[in-house]
Parts: structure tokens; sequence; C-alpha cells
């Protein structure tokens, strides 16, 4: 099973983050899309990017940007997110990147005197059909070429999420992302339905947490990492060691180690 590291903000370039995965012994660093670095002009020089990864005996996978909002109900920003997506895939298939990895996006709520009203809910007519036009959009892209978009967990899916979720995984190019820390966090009410999809387990982020709080150095923490890390194992997914800090990442490298994982 590989492991590999998330773009951390205490390394100032990718080569910084390249050295540390190196020196740690993981196999990929994650280039994560909410850093300017690591922007579509970047990601296109995949020259650049190959020669580093062959040099370093390492690959790549991408974070799409977190605020990614294909069925926003501006045309003009969905259609910003469709092009970023677009030229992402074809810049991942370059790369040899197996893997993007995406949130999906809430939307805005309306605030009544008694509930939350989510609008994609309210309107899933058109979030549906923004839905199958980003799915549509990936696969012609894709061609083919093996690149997978991986959906993450993060504070609990919405039921129009769901509904998303498994239109997207009704093809092959789509997958899921456990991140078994958004799960501790929020009292793993995703679980249920990531497990009836366990099948459809592709990649995971690892941390540990405690209460609410999570992005903890592995070991420190309350959840059973061992028993995470054995889905993991099972359904032959690649787990990047999500903490945000160096030492953080050092110290949960040392306990992966120590359990025999590395």
């Amino acid at each position: 099973m590989d492991f590999g590291m998330p773009t951390l903000i205490e390394n100032r370039n990718l080569e910084e983050n390249i050295s540390l995965c190196k020196e740690l012994g993981l196999q990929f660093v994650e280039l994560n899309m909410n850093f300017p670095m690591y922007q579509i002009p970047q990601l296109e020089e995949t020259a650049y990017l190959k020669d580093l990864a062959r040099e370093n005996d390492i690959y790549f996978t991408i974070h799409l940007d977190e605020n990614l909002n294909v069925c926003d109900f501006n045309p003009l920003v969905a259609d910003a997110y469709m092009r970023t997506t677009e030229r992402a895939i074809k810049a991942a298939a370059e790369l040899g990147a197996p893997l993007l990895n995406m949130h999906m996006n809430h939307g805005i709520y309306v605030t009544l005197p008694d509930r939350k009203v989510r609008l994609f809910g309210e309107y899933r007519e058109s979030y549906m059909a923004a839905v199958r036009g980003f799915r549509e959009m990936c696969e012609k892209t894709s061609g083919g070429c093996g690149v997978k978009i991986c959906i993450e967990n993060t504070d609990g899916y919405q039921d129009f999420e769901k509904e998303a979720i498994d239109y997207l995984l009704q093809s092959e190019m789509f997958a899921l992302t456990w991140d078994i820390g958004h799960s501790h966090a929020c009292d793993n009410v995703d679980e249920n339905f990531l497990m009836q999809r366990k099948d459809r387990l592709y990649h995971f982020h690892i941390h540990d947490a405690e209460g609410t709080g999570n992005h903890r150095t592995l070991g420190s923490g309350e959840i059973d990492l061992e028993q995470r890390i054995g889905l993991a194992q099972a359904a032959g997914c690649r787990c990047v060691v999500e903490t945000k800090t160096i030492e953080a990442l050092r110290q949960s490298v040392t306990w992966l180690r120590d359990k025999g994982y590395l």
C-alpha cells in the first residue's frame, strides 16, 4: 500500500515537498490546487513535473480546489470550474497521476425561523442537471485514460449530494475518498453510506482526531487507526497522511513504521 503526503504550507515550493517525501520514504505528493503554486498553468508544466517525479522516484496525485462548484447557479462561475477540472484531468493523464480528489460543494443556504434550506436541495432539478453535465464532461475529457475522480467526505453529505454521488459512481471514472478524520469529527455520520459503497473506495486521507478536532498526528487521538487502515488495505487504496505540519508528518510516519505499514 502506498503512502503519500499533502502539500504542506511550511514547505515553500514543490521541490521542498518532494525532498521531504523522499526523505520520509513516502511514495507520492498530493498537489493541492488551493495553493497558488499548484494552479492549472503550473500543473500543465508536465515535462518539468515528470522529470522531478522520475528523478526522485515518486508520483503525484492532485487535490482539486475545495471551492470547486460546478453546480453554481451562475453559469459563468460553473463554467470556470468545469474548465478547470477539464484541464486538470488532462494534466493528470499526462503526468501519470492516478487520481483527482474533490469535495462536494454544499452550496448556499437560506436561514428560515425553524431551519436552514440548502438551495441545491430546493432546486434539485437544476443541481442534478449540472451534475450530469459534469460527469459527461469528465468522461469525454478522460477518454478512458484511467484517471479517477475521487469524492471525499467532509462534514456530512447532504441528501442531494448522496443522490449526486450515486449518479457519478455509475461511471467507472468516479470513486470515493474516505477521510477518516473528517468522519470522526462529525460522529461518523457518513460511515454507513461509505461502507455500503466500499467497493468504490479508491483513496484514503488518514490522520487522527479527538472530538471535533482532526488532522492530528497518527496515534495521538481517538480513531481506531489500525481498523481504518485495514479497510484501506483491503480495498487496495493509497493513503495520504494528511497532517498539517512537517513535525506531525514525521511523527506520523514513525507511527506507521512502528506498526509495520512502512
